[in-house]
């Protein structure tokens, strides 16, 4: 879905989420979601889309097949090697 869609705030602040915005961002009761307030307006998102987004930037930088976790896991024990000897 993409566009516009026009919502009221309630008196005490609370806004509702259109069933369809909820449904094409995979929103359920009880999820996590980021409001990033920037001189435009705000912008909410899901975190999983935001965790999705930040791998797809890391991608970029990463050659295909390698993995940053097991990399990450080989310095640290090698730091940890040179520690106890």
């Amino acid at each position: 879905m993409n566009g516009e869609l026009r919502i009221r705030m309630s008196e005490n602040g609370r806004v509702v989420i259109p069933a369809a915005i909820r449904k094409a961002l995979g929103i359920k009761a009880g999820d996590e979601l980021m409001l990033h307030l920037d001189e435009d307006g705000m912008k909410l998102t899901t975190t999983r889309l935001r965790v999705a987004r930040a791998r797809r930037i890391v991608r970029k930088y990463v050659k295909a097949g390698v993995s940053l976790v097991d990399e990450l896991i080989a310095e640290r024990r090698a730091e940890a090697r040179k520690e106890w000897k």
